[in-house]
């Protein structure tokens, strides 16, 4: 039975940061910061998805891997279970880590050019005793077949397999040592749409069968309605609007989301909708704008948004956004 934290939730993030410092000259002397991720807070219920969206540069792939630990984070708390990931250490963090993993936007960058597919499977569960010896060639055959992919696969190398094929085979590298948790970093945006459609099914297939939890980060909306129970909007490393996935795309609140929603293409060519464009460029994290970040670009701005910065205000529905208007 998969633990869960006092709210229900499996993973809980509060107030996450993660901050580079810009260094120059000679000796590396730090003269200022990139706020990637800004006090970020969410919450993803065990078997559900949450959809991190927003514009690239928002912050939410470093927000992902902050999250399990594949970059430390700079100040905040991220509860798996009840228990705070950042504090830990050693074999309690090797074992953390079995169940919190992760799918790459880019499959083949992420496998190893000379380690053939069984082989890279095998390693894994040798390493993390995942099962007995004598049984890991057969898992592996196992671990195949539950991606999609034939047993005769487990010879062969990473450039001997399609774009589709290498993402089930990263799919199949997360899934081997049983987690219960899953980042998928924008794991189709590299495919072809035919491709996309096949790569989202299985996951969804996957998450029901297994019972898996999945924070599910892309820019494409289109994408993450398919697949998202719950989705959070970034912008410029800050979470500015959450709430369940229907509500969100139906009657976004924010203005920077209603922004993306008009941005997203409708395969009907009769249908004609109206486009909120946004003006100016999106302002660096290194030096972010005072009060509300979106204010610069919002059509809808008031004289406090350039002063006081808002935190996620719920909005009823079980919707929160950061906005002087609600």
């Amino acid at each position: 039975m998969v633990n869960t934290s006092s709210n229900g939730a499996l993973l809980t993030v509060e107030g996450l940061k993660k901050y580079f410092p810009i260094r120059h000259g000679l000796f590396g002397r730090k003269v200022g910061q990139v706020k990637a991720v800004d006090d970020v807070s969410f919450a993803v219920r065990p078997g559900r998805t949450l959809g991190l969206v927003g514009e690239s540069g928002c912050g939410k792939t470093t927000a992902g891997r902050s999250i399990i630990r594949l970059i430390e984070p700079s100040g905040g708390h991220v509860l798996f279970g009840g228990v705070d990931v950042l504090g830990l250490v050693g074999e309690a963090l090797r074992e953390m880590r079995r169940r919190m993993q992760i799918v790459f936007q880019d499959p083949y960058s992420s496998l190893n050019p000379r380690i053939t597919i069984g082989g890279m499977l095998a390693e894994i569960l040798r390493f993390h005793r995942v099962v007995e010896r004598r049984r890991i060639r057969e898992r592996v055959m196992e671990i195949l077949d539950s991606v999609g992919l034939s047993s005769h696969f487990a010879g062969r190398y990473p450039h001997e397999f399609s774009g589709g094929q290498r993402q089930r085979i990263g799919i199949a590298r997360a899934l081997s040592v049983g987690p219960d948790f899953i980042v998928l970093d924008e794991p189709v945006s590299a495919l072809d749409v035919s491709i996309q459609a096949q790569i989202l099914n299985l996951l969804m297939d996957l998450q029901e069968r297994l019972n898996l939890t999945y924070l599910f980060i892309a820019h494409d909306l289109s994408v993450v309605e398919h697949i998202a129970d719950e989705i959070a909007v970034m912008y410029l490393g800050r979470v500015v609007e959450v709430g369940p996935a229907g509500l969100v795309i139906s009657d976004p609140l924010h203005p920077y989301t209603r922004a993306l929603l008009t941005a997203v293409p409708q395969p009907d060519p009769e249908f004609r909708k109206e486009r909120e464009l946004l003006t100016g460029d999106v302002p660096s994290p290194a030096n972010p704008p005072p009060g509300c970040h979106f204010h610069p670009r919002c059509s809808e701005v008031k004289p406090i948004c350039r002063e006081w910065q808002f935190g996620l205000m719920d909005a009823g529905g079980g919707r929160k956004v950061a906005c002087v208007l609600y």
